[in-house]
């Protein structure tokens, strides 16, 4: 019986430790390793059962795997009974705190990258869309009266809707090199609303705008499910999420061009983050672009 293999799976302390870190966030085996502060091999025996028992799921990404608590079917009430039963340990809330550090370093280095590129940006992400014009078919969707680019970037999103803009504007990013080079190139400056912060913690009051874009920034955040609870609560009820990104790819050199922490998404994954967020998904057009990936832009209502 299952329920017996993950009785048996949960009675090690260890295991309970490394379940509880992964219940909240997803991580590869040297993080993990760095926060419980064990042997590889040791941590790894201990993840293996875990995942025999259908508690974690895995994902690989170019050289690396990332596990995380499965939140999917029937094992979720087990798992969420069992981490509450931890809250006050103190060596699991330690766990948690240096998990969060790791997450920190992770964001970090991504700031470190964009802080570097920001200059070269436009024609970095040219190498990879080519002669397709995303912001134009972005644009012919946005059709909300208060628009809100999320991982704004050096503005080029935002600067396609003048002269002609009728719309309230809001662009969000966290890097202040990459806001700096929109303040530069924007026409109408004094017409769009530059926010310094993380699309996991958005700088946005509840309900605020009618359309959300997230072009190319998905595969930048460590904790994408996040960002899209994030988007559902800024928008008004019945407003549209235009999100366009890389579909699941194996080109890890892609990363050597335009960074990124994901190797794109599968559709299936995508719909389920949206699903779970109380998004209703309206549409998803896959587009071809360079070096043999392809963009899937997702359009999905409040």
């Amino acid at each position: 019986m299952k329920i017996i293999k993950q009785f048996k799976a949960l009675s090690d302390p260890t295991r309970l430790r490394l379940l509880n870190i992964l219940n909240q966030y997803e991580l590869n085996v040297n993080e993990i390793v760095s926060i419980v502060d064990m042997i590889q091999s040791g941590v790894s025996r201990h993840l293996k059962i875990l995942l025999e028992a259908g508690l974690l799921v895995l994902r690989k990404d170019g050289s690396f795997i990332y596990y995380a608590a499965n939140k999917a079917g029937d094992s979720l009430s087990l798992i969420n009974l069992a981490c509450s039963r931890l809250e006050q340990e103190t060596v699991c809330v330690m766990d948690l705190q240096r998990a969060k550090q790791s997450i920190t370093l992770r964001k970090n280095r991504t700031k470190r990258f964009f802080r570097t590129v920001a200059p070269q940006w436009d024609r970095l992400k040219k190498e990879v869309l080519g002669a397709f014009d995303l912001n134009g078919v972005l644009k012919q969707m946005a059709l909300g009266d208060t628009v809100a680019d999320l991982g704004c970037g050096t503005g080029e999103m935002l600067g396609s809707f003048f002269p002609e803009n009728k719309k309230k504007l809001i662009g969000v990013d966290s890097s202040p090199e990459m806001l700096e080079q929109a303040r530069m190139k924007l026409p109408g400056l004094n017409a769009i609303d530059l926010r310094l912060g993380e699309l996991e913690n958005l700088p946005m009051k509840d309900q605020e705008v009618s359309i959300v874009i997230m072009s190319m920034v998905l595969y930048h955040i460590f904790e994408p499910e996040k960002s899209i609870h994030e988007v559902f609560r800024v928008l008004k009820p019945g407003g549209l999420f235009l999100l366009a990104d890389f579909e699941k790819h194996d080109q890890e050199n892609i990363k050597d061009i335009i960074g990124g922490s994901w190797l794109g998404f599968e559709k299936q994954q995508i719909n389920g983050w949206l699903s779970t967020c109380g998004f209703t998904l309206n549409s998803c057009n896959r587009y071809e672009v360079e070096k043999g990936l392809c963009i899937n832009l997702y359009a999905a209502e409040k």
